[in-house]
């Protein structure tokens, strides 16, 4: 015989999931039609330098082609000091909605953290989207300089050992490590001479104060042109579309030598999936266009465009190798 009780208990049971069930249907579908609708108003790319850098023109080209892409206003902010890490630190903190992005540069996410305490983790604080563009770094030296390319660079510093500088844009500074791991590997002697910035470095190579220095393309191209130093060495992979006479330190004699830097689209950790692969997409599609490409070369930039999960590699792999280039210069690693 059925309890009666029972029944009324099950009934009541029933009643109060269905009431539940209810009552969530309206906030699960919200949230997914938040989703859905995304982007639904402007959103953020913070840029960590003052306008007019490469990290800015960067930044401004790709926010003009996303907002025709996804039909909203990408709105660059440039959040400049304290080299990057105020910019880099607001978008940590910043809610993951999908409306706040950073154009990352490569030494704020691989350098500055491994010989600097930052409030932000790259791993853990940020969700790679999509690299836009590379630079690699071209090694120039003086006109002075009785050598014609890197064999012969190598063995004239050979025969002055703690006699010849290399100059840098900064103790720390790409062009600094990449300097260092080029003179550890070739088991140089030589002095490292820091400067503020790569201008007054470049200056001190044309007028002879130092033998060496790792640069950007568009700093030593029209110096090389018109004959004041010399450029003998990339340090990307292969060979740049911009100078393409120049040989590749890797085929020079020292292969897997390579160090570039790089700019790419970050969100703060949280931001939907689902919006990290539109974003991600988009650019991909950008930089597939000779428009955006021929953009990029003008300011010395080579196009990329990858996946999340490469960025994330790309991300592992310099932040172990800009890991050990600190410890070899004795910079201090916190």
């Amino acid at each position: 015989m059925t309890n009666p009780l029972n029944v009324k208990r099950n009934t009541i049971k029933t009643l109060t999931k269905s009431l539940t069930l209810a009552a969530l249907a309206p906030i699960a579908h919200t949230a997914y039609s938040q989703s859905e609708s995304w982007p639904s108003r402007p959103i953020k790319l913070i840029v960590p330098f003052a306008p007019g850098g490469n990290t800015d023109s960067i930044a401004r080209i790709t926010a003009e082609k996303l907002s025709k892409l996804i039909d909203q206003p990408f709105i660059v902010d440039n959040k400049a000091g304290a080299n990057g890490v105020i910019a880099a630190s607001y978008v940590a903190k910043a809610v993951s909605d999908g409306y706040t992005f950073l154009m990352a540069a490569m030494p704020i996410m691989a350098i500055l953290p491994v010989i600097t305490k930052t409030s932000y983790d790259p791993i853990k604080d940020f969700s790679p989207v999509s690299i836009v563009g590379t630079n690699p770094f071209v090694l120039g030296i003086g006109k002075h300089v009785p050598a014609n390319n890197l064999k012969e660079f190598v063995q004239y510093v050979k025969s002055n050992p703690g006699k010849l500088n290399y100059a840098s844009g900064g103790s720390g500074s790409v062009s600094h490590l990449s300097a260092v791991l080029f003179v550890n590997r070739a088991g140089l002697d030589m002095t490292h001479v820091s400067y503020k910035g790569g201008a007054p470095a470049v200056a001190d190579l044309l007028g002879g104060q130092v033998e060496m220095y790792f640069g950007n393309i568009s700093e030593l191209t029209s110096h090389a042109t018109a004959g004041n130093i010399k450029m003998i060495g990339v340090s990307s992979e292969s060979r740049s579309s911009l100078i393409p006479n120049v040989p590749t330190i890797a085929e020079s004699g020292y292969p897997g030598f390579k160090t570039i830097t790089w700019n790419g689209i970050m969100a703060p950790t949280g931001t939907p999936i689902s919006v990290i692969s539109k974003v991600s997409t988009a650019i991909q599609e950008i930089v597939a266009t000779p428009d955006m490409q021929s953009r990029l070369l003008q300011i010395g930039v080579d196009y990329l465009g990858n996946t999340p999960a490469q960025f994330k590699q790309i991300l592992a792999n310099d932040i172990r190798t800009w890991s050990d280039a600190a410890k070899a210069s004795n910079l201090k690693v916190e």
